[in-house]
């Protein structure tokens, strides 16, 4: 499935972002930056393809220019070109892998200059960087000040990674600066909104969750402390995931309530709350993760695939969120709790979403499902199908993985950091649910810091 996606894109889409899979063609929607190869770079270091990693790098040196006229998505890009860039670097330059013989650093240098061209975004009253910037000429007049949590708390791996690849501590700085004035604006509850303004920090949007908008501030919270090993990280987990259990939960399901007063505000699942029991495994909570994992599942069961929006007081499809477009989270959280469990039954899970995907092939790649329910497909094809969706899903299927040998943590966007090639030593020393050889830790790290 990746290589019939993965040549197709190559044929009839590079260096353009995204494959468009039902025309055999292509769309630059995010900064025309070959965002697919980038993104799914890694993934083939995941299967083992020297060959096609090394020619891949080649392509990249021929294509690959930020040095661009276009606005882009500091959120999108940050999580997956320069995630993508830095992880595929720290693979090629392991030496166990032996992935290039004569690779040059040349991704940790498109890495930096990337990074110094998301940079001036941050350049706000609060820290809280542009949703959007232009990669040439920085911040364009008028652009909006309103952003999501999801952007101003989804930095520190990629931005502290790089600082500590680089040797330059700004990239980290602002990261975090980020972080902790997302943080010190939550709640008397312990809440944060969905979208807030950059400039004066009020939020202009006071629904607070576990997935849109919101869902991998709580992701980087937890996994920045597994790969920094600094306690400030964990003490913060500690205190969102607390408060989103006794306010967001209604188990086994999750729902968006009002940041202040905590009052309902949507009854809804949406697809991007399907990472959350990945989350509760890494937190040592299985019995949850386990149930929660069991009710969006049976989403999936019923109409074939995880809808964008399920109402769950009706019980039906929400209005305007039929489609699913390729997304990982189910799998992502399915892969988590088999290697925390050994459960088989999440092998079963596996090969059913597996049986879904097939029905999405089509002769240029595989298509998103634009109607759960009547499973017309739809003209596209996301860079994370490649970088997640298939990467989890092999994972699930293949849990002792030669290229994931060590200690790492996964992005956002699937982006495998290891541990162990952070130059110098982790402040915080080995921590608990820290992934070894590819299996997630069972230890809870809830406990007091």
């Amino acid at each position: 499935m990746f290589y019939h996606a993965y040549d197709n894109y190559i044929m009839h889409a590079f260096p353009h972002d995204e494959l468009l899979p039902l025309s055999c063609s292509f769309i630059d929607n995010f900064g025309s930056y070959a965002l697919t190869l980038v993104d799914s770079l890694d993934m083939l270091a995941v299967l083992g393809n020297r060959t096609e990693f090394a020619r891949a790098v080649g392509l990249l040196k021929k294509h690959l220019s930020f040095d661009k006229d276009v606005q882009v998505s500091v959120f999108e890009t940050n999580i997956r070109v320069l995630g993508g860039l830095l992880s595929s670097h720290l693979l090629a330059r392991d030496p166990k892998l032996k992935l290039m013989d004569d690779y040059d650093g040349f991704l940790l240098k498109k890495a930096l200059e990337l990074g110094e061209r998301l940079l001036p975004a941050f350049d706000t009253p609060t820290g809280i960087p542009y949703g959007t910037i232009n990669l040439r000429s920085g911040v364009a007049v008028g652009e909006t000040t309103i952003t999501s949590s999801a952007c101003a708390g989804t930095l520190m791996l990629e931005f502290g990674m790089l600082s500590r690849l680089s040797g330059r501590g700004e990239f980290e700085r602002v990261a975090k600066r980020s972080l902790l004035a997302l943080w010190s604006r939550r709640s008397s509850m312990g809440l944060i909104g969905a979208h807030l303004d950059i400039m004066t920090g009020q939020w202009t949007h006071k629904d607070s969750g576990v997935g849109t908008s919101i869902d991998s501030f709580y992701e980087y919270l937890i996994k920045s402390y597994i790969l920094y090993g600094e306690d400030e990280f964990l003490f913060l987990f500690q205190q969102a995931y607390h408060s989103a259990k006794a306010l967001l939960a209604k188990s086994p399901w999750y729902v968006d309530v009002n940041m202040e007063s905590a009052q309902l505000v949507w009854p809804i699942y949406n697809s991007l709350q399907s990472f959350w029991p990945a989350i509760e495994v890494i937190a040592g909570n299985l019995k949850d993760a386990s149930e929660t994992h069991s009710a969006f599942y049976g989403v999936w069961r019923r109409y074939g695939y995880t809808p964008e929006g399920y109402n769950l007081a009706d019980g039906r499809v929400q209005q305007g969120q039929r489609s699913y477009p390729l997304r990982p989270e189910l799998i992502e959280s399915t892969m988590y709790l088999y290697q925390a469990t050994r459960d088989p039954h999440y092998v079963q899970v596996g090969r059913d979403i597996l049986s879904s995907l097939e029905q999405t092939r089509v002769p240029c790649g595989h298509a998103a499902i634009e109607d759960v329910e009547t499973h017309l497909l739809q003209d596209k094809m996301d860079s994370f199908f490649l970088s997640e969706t298939l990467k989890y899903l092999y994972l699930l299927f293949t849990p002792r993985h030669w290229a994931l040998n060590g200690s790492f943590v996964f992005s956002t966007e699937g982006h495998p950091l290891p541990l162990q090639q952070l130059p110098g030593d982790r402040p915080g020393g080995a921590t608990a649910g820290e992934a070894d050889a590819g299996e997630v830790g069972e230890k809870s790290v809830l406990a007091p810091a």
